[in-house]
């Protein structure tokens, strides 16, 4: 069974506690033990005290007291009281005594002040409602009751107003106690150059509380902390009823703390506190927050002069009360001046003066609360009818229930419902009800037109409320799209919206669309869809349009651009003769486009033959006085689309006959030789048709070579075919593997003839590179690529661009006209909205397929700046800055810092490192001394750099004195050991500027630099050692010196190795099959403690060594177990933490185990009495049981030797019959009774007799007729009385 775990008891019945007091008075600490007879003892920072001059030390039985005289600063510490095995620690605040007098009096000047503002209140304001009101006092709940330190604020709770003439005293004045001063810290340096001051507000309305720090002489930004209470941090609770602000003014170096209390509830009161620190400066202000109740005109309540807002925020239908009362936003103290009666003045003044009141008090709606103002009664009387009336308004949201309910007088009382003067009849939506006195109107499912003024009648008598319906605002779930259109075309912008039937507004450039006269837009609603129709889309309606709900809003922008271009009339082939005249006309859908007209792929020039014209959708190309050179295809290529008209010119010749005579071959071209002016040019795509005049009598034959290469009509794209006078050779569908030059050769008997053409294939050109995003702005950004690699043959005209939002579908064209540079800024776009752009590229030709689209990004604004920029740390050569990263980084994540730097009165900034850094703080090195520098910090975003935030002045960099204090790490603080050879590498930190100076010695002297290493740096030094002897053990010193200022740190080293050999091992002794074995330790410990021996032994015979002890703390030991006959030699290593020695110490004798038998004779020793009388360890208990089934009586016994056991019945010996069964096993005695009845009932006895004595346990058995109970319980006190005679 384990032990019950003890109580830890202290030795104390009464504990000293901690004290605060002011220098020069005297302090007892008093405790009382539990003993009288305890040892006591006083301790001051873990040093007992004795009694002297300074301390009284006293005892008086149990009571004991330590009494400090004289207290001063340096006594303020933490104590202690030891008696016995109890320990009790608390503590001595000591104040400064100027500074406890001042707040004293401070304190009693405050609360006289407050009594006689009081007093006055008593004696002139009877008439006026507040003081007569107790419920107009400013009380303070007991949950916030104010500590010492708001002291002012307790005047205010005072129950009652004084009695003129009392003598009321500041000690008098609830919660002032002249023992316990304000939480105030002593380093007082009046840092506030403006003080938050008390202020008194009502429930409902706003307050601001302003504190102002002048930091001209504060090297780091001030540190504003705000209390409630004593301890409650307002930091943490800032939020809907609570703003905490912070200004700083650049030219006066202000700093300006501002706390804004919103909506103020009476649980707002009580007493503040504004604590501000930099560095080691501090300072604090206490100030009082009084929250009074809103005063109304009786039976009438404000909030029913007011309908709810429609503004599509998400308070709309809150009840709108901002414009009740006029608050100036300059106005940074609170005066304590009385409430004004917004209705009171009205009534009471002429109706010429309603619109200067109502603009003196900010009053929006006049006109409503003239009219409410006319149904007010100036006096209302008590209702006899009314126990509990309606409030004056209520508000419930568009499609729940609302619960009015008054309570009469009279519970059998009729009463009727009005809705707007209508009564209102019991239907589904309207159920009445009574229980009671009180009767109720329920409105299911709440719509707009229960918005209304709702009336309870009983008999003359009526009380009235206004019902206000919150519609829940509309959101939009599916959002406008981005759209492009050509002109003319019909334009559907939709949105949907959350609920059906809910109005929107159109607008577009900011500006409200409507239908106007020509019908322009039209307005559809088809359940929660809502579109917006433009019949004819004109260049006048690209813009932004933006859907606008009470809860939301939407914005797509649509662009319109010119048709497509259509050919009204395409240029047809012509057959002329010689002199006549060749037409080519056109006509194209747009009268804008200009075009270029080509002959067998050679542009086209206007000459003294030949004139080009273009009136309106018009193109003409004609050809005066036609010759044979003129025969060709002539193609018309409107510039900016990627394709053309073609056909063909014929020239038909007058047939003259002659006689036929051989004439040599030759081919007639305009440029003939391999220059490169007979260029043949070709749009990829169309029709490659070089016609050649050729003449030669008899006809010749006609070869194509494309290089070394004879063209023939292998596929179906080439044909080659010869007419009297011409050759001519087809490509159809031209493409740039057809590019080269050809020849023609011609031949016949007479000869041949040969002429080279070089054919370019133009296309439009490659897509360009992916575009890179450069830079964004709030709604733009600048975007650069990469020109195609490929122009198709043609010069690049210029570019298209095309965006799209990320998610979706549409990519709407950027610019019409082709952009020549490579970087575009985008504009238009909306801020935080993710978007996409790409690129195409177009020549004459055309325009090429579009590139990849860029990486998606977001148009962001650039960052707020930084806020409070300080310097951290400053040397000679370097300075330490540290900030905070902007209040306001936007859509985009910040991509780092840029820090800069000048000279003092120079504009030069300097960047401080290359790139930017993620980090808020940063080191710049390599500074001048002693100059004068000013820094700056930007942060940079996809937007670029943030305007910039200076120091507030110019920093020399000259290194700050700091005291050089070494910082030994934990590790360190005991004794370092190490093995021989091992590396020995200390690290100490330490702090000091200037570099201190280091000096390292061992034992007092310096070290040797060929063993021993040392390098220092700013903030640490390294004591280096490659490998360690043992003489490097030793003491080492470090100090570090600036100036006649130092500080000194030891180590101490431990080099150990491993110990010498043992000596002088002997054998002392052999017998039996044990020898004893004796040695001596070594001379050489390897510097550290021998923590055993290893012994091992051998046989001569195999001379194979076992070990016998491992690890043998003793210098002497036996070796047993050891073979009869044989011969053994022993050995011994010393064993310390660093090893084995390396040499055993081998015995210089052996041990022979003899073989001769020997006699044994076994010590005598005198035999133990083990004899004990019996004793009965369990005893036989009384019992009840039933007749006729078995009973057992069991106990057991304890002796030695075994007792004799015998069993009795009324002290009749029971051990012959028959009935009873005896039994015995491990001492426990069962006796066991069979079928009893009712005379075996009695005293039974159980006797245990030996030699050394007996024993007697007997108990009470009591048999029963079977159904019934006993008639007699046991007690437990006859139980326990067996049990210890048992014992």
């Amino acid at each position: 069974m384990p032990e019950p775990v003890k109580k830890t008891v202290s030795a104390f019945a009464k504990k000293p506690k901690t004290q605060v007091a002011e220098e020069g008075a005297t302090v007892v600490f008093e405790t009382e033990t539990e003993k009288p007879d305890a040892k006591v003892r006083w301790q001051c920072n873990t040093k007992d005290l004795v009694s002297d001059d300074k301390y009284v030390i006293k005892a008086d039985g149990n009571k004991h007291s330590l009494t400090i005289q004289a207290v001063t600063k340096e006594d303020g510490a933490a104590y202690a009281v030891i008696a016995g095995g109890s320990k009790v620690k608390f503590d001595l605040k000591v104040k400064e005594k100027e500074v406890m007098e001042e707040v004293k009096l401070e304190l009693k000047e405050k609360v006289k002040e407050e009594v006689k503002e009081k007093k006055e209140e008593a004696q002139g304001g009877a008439g006026d409602p507040a003081a007569s009101d107790p419920a107009a006092t400013d009380t303070v709940a007991p949950a916030e009751a104010p500590t010492p330190a708001e002291t002012p604020a307790a005047a205010d709770t005072t129950p009652a107003a004084p009695q003129p003439g009392a003598n009321i005293q500041a000690h008098d004045t609830p919660g002032f106690d002249e023992s316990q001063a304000p939480d105030m810290k002593t380093d007082l340096t009046g840092l506030f150059t403006e003080k938050p001051q008390s202020g008194e507000v009502t429930v409902g309305e706003n307050i601001n509380f302003v504190a102002k720090v002048n930091a001209t002489s504060l090297l780091k930004k001030p540190t504003i902390k705000w209390f409630k209470g004593k301890w409650m941090d307002l930091a943490s609770k800032s939020g809907k009823n609570l703003q905490l602000k912070e200004l700083y003014d650049r030219n006066s170096k202000v700093y300006t703390f501002e706390m804004q209390i919103i909506a103020a509830k009476p649980s707002f009161a009580g007493a503040y506190r504004c604590e501000v620190s930099s560095r080691d400066k501090f300072d604090s202000c206490n100030f009082d927050l009084t929250v009074h109740e809103a005063r109304a005109v009786e039976g009438f309540d404000i909030r029913a002069a007011f309908r709810r807002t429609m503004d599509g925020s998400e308070e709309a239908g809150e009840l709108d009360f901002s414009a009740l009362l006029k608050k100036s936003a300059s106005k940074t103290q609170v005066k304590n001046e009385p409430d004004e009666d917004v209705w009171e003045i009205l009534q009471k003044a002429p109706a010429s003066e309603y619109e200067k009141i109502a603009f003196q008090y900010g009053i929006t709606d006049l006109r409503g609360m003239l009219k409410r103002l006319k149904k007010m009664k100036k006096e209302e009387k008590k209702s006899e009818v009314f126990l509990k009336k309606l409030d004056p308004a209520y508000q419930v949201e568009k499609g729940h229930k609302m619960k009015l309910c008054i309570e009469v007088a009279n519970e059998d009382v009729d009463v009727k419902w009005l809705k707007n003067g209508q009564e209102i009849q019991s239907t589904g939506r309207y159920i009445f009800e009574s229980v009671g006195n009180k009767r109720y109107l329920t409105i299911n499912h709440c719509s707009l037109s229960d918005d209304a003024t709702y009336t309870c009648v009983v008999g003359d008598e009526k009380c009235t409320t206004e019902l206000f319906v919150k519609e829940p605002p509309v959101t939009i779930t599916s959002h406008l799209e981005d759209q492009m259109v050509m002109k003319g075309e019909r334009v559907e912008l939709e949105c949907e919206v959350s609920e059906e039937g809910a109005t929107v507004k159109w607008e577009k450039d900011g500006v409200e669309l409507t239908r106007d006269e020509s019908f322009k837009y039209r307005f559809k609603k088809d359940g929660r869809k809502h579109v917006l129709i433009i019949n004819e889309a004109t260049k006048e309606d690209c813009g932004h349009y933006t859907v606008k709900t009470n809860g939301g809003e939407s914005m797509s922008e649509l662009m319109v651009s010119e048709k497509e271009l259509e050919v009204y009339q395409n240029i047809a082939d012509l057959t002329v003769k010689a002199k006549d005249e060749a037409v080519f006309k056109c006509e194209v859908s747009d009268e804008t486009v200009k075009g270029i007209w080509y002959k067998n792929g050679v542009e086209v020039k206007a000459d003294a033959r030949t004139n080009i014209t273009h009136i309106g959708r018009i193109h003409k190309l004609t050809i005066a006085d036609v010759k044979p050179e003129d025969q060709g295809d002539y193609t018309f290529v409107p510039e900016g689309y990627a394709f053309n008209l073609s056909a063909k010119l014929n020239f038909l010749e007058v047939k003259i006959d002659y006689v036929p005579r051989q004439d040599p071959p030759k081919i007639h071209l305009d440029c003939m030789g391999h220059t490169a002016d007979s260029t043949i040019v070709v749009v990829a795509g169309n029709k490659l048709r070089l016609d050649v005049p050729i003449t030669g009598d008899p006809a010749p034959t006609v070869v194509w070579t494309k290089g070394e290469k004879v063209m023939t009509e292998g596929d179906g794209r080439l044909h080659v075919e010869s007419t009297k006078g011409h050759c001519i050779f087809t490509i159809e569908g031209a493409d740039k593997q057809d590019e080269g030059l050809y020849s023609v050769i011609v031949r016949n008997p007479a000869g041949e003839d040969k002429a080279d053409i070089n054919v370019k294939v133009v296309d439009a050109p490659d897509p360009p590179s992916a575009p890179r995003i450069l830079s964004v702005g709030e709604d733009s950004c600048v975007v650069q690529w990469d020109p195609p690699k490929s122009d198709g043959g043609n010069p690049i005209i210029g570019y298209v661009l095309e965006r799209k939002k990320k998610k979706s579908y549409r990519w709407m064209r950027l610019n019409f006209d082709p952009y020549t540079d490579t970087t575009y800024e985008a504009k238009r776009m909306i801020e935080g909205v993710e978007y996409e752009m790409r690129v195409y590229a177009v020549n004459a030709i055309g325009m090429s397929c579009h590139s990849a689209a860029s990486q998606p990004f977001i148009p962001v604004a650039p960052t707020s700046e930084p806020i409070g920029l300080c310097v951290d740390d400053i040397s000679d050569t370097t300075i330490s800055l540290k900030w905070r990263t902007p209040e306001h980084l936007g859509s985009s994540e910040l991509h780092g810092y840029g820090v800069e730097y000048c000279k003092e009165g120079s504009d030069e900034w300097v960047p401080a490192f290359e790139g930017l850094t993620e980090r808020t703080s940063v080191i710049i090195r390599d500074l001048p001394t002693g100059e004068k520098m000013q820094f700056r910090v930007r942060a940079y975003n996809m937007a670029g750099p943030s305007a910039p935030i200076s120091l507030a002045q110019a920093v020399t960099i000259r290194e700050i004195m700091q005291k050089p204090k070494i910082w030994i790490p934990r590790n360190l603080r005991q004794t370092l050991i190490k093995k021989v050879e091992e590396t020995i590498n200390l690290v100490i930190p330490f702090q000091g500027k200037p570099r201190p100076v280091i000096t390292w010695s061992k034992d007092g002297e310096h070290l040797n630099p060929k063993q021993v290493s040392v390098r220092n740096s700013d903030t640490d030094t390294i004591l280096f050692i490659r490998k360690s002897e043992r003489k490097d053990s030793g003491k080492y010193e470090v100090k570090l010196q600036i100036e006649n200022v130092e500080d000194t740190a030891s180590i101490s080293i431990q080099i150990v190795d491993l110990p010498g050999s043992p000596e002088k091992l002997k054998i002392m002794d052999v017998w039996g099959f044990n020898v004893a074995l004796e040695w001596k330790p070594p001379k050489d410990n390897g510097n550290c403690e021998i923590t055993g021996y290893m012994i091992q032994k051998a046989d001569k015979k195999t001379m194979e060594w076992y070990t016998v002890y491992e690890l043998y703390r003793r210098t002497n030991c036996v070796v047993a177990d050891l073979i009869m006959g044989n011969e053994y030699i022993f050995r011994i290593y010393a064993v310390n933490m660093v090893g084995l020695s390396l040499e055993p110490c081998f015995s210089a004798d052996s041990a022979y185990i003899q073989k001769t038998g020997f006699e044994y004779k076994p010590p005598t020793y005198k035999e133990h009495d083990f004899s004990e009388a019996p004793k009965f360890t369990h005893p036989l208990m009384s019992r009840s049981v039933i007749a006729g089934y078995n009973a057992t009586l069991s106990c057991s016994v304890r002796g030695i030797p075994k007792p004799k056991v015998t069993w009795y019945k009324n002290k009749m010996d029971i051990s012959n019959e028959a009935k009873y069964r005896m039994f015995s096993k491990q001492g426990i005695l069962t006796l066991e009774i069979r079928k009893p009845c009712s005379f075996d009932g009695g005293v039974y006895m159980c006797k245990a007799v030996n030699a050394s004595g007996e024993d007697v346990v007997e108990c009470k058995l009591e048999i029963r007729p079977p159904g019934t109970f006993p008639q007699a319980q046991i007690t437990k006190e006859e139980r326990d009385k067996q049990t210890n005679k048992a014992d």
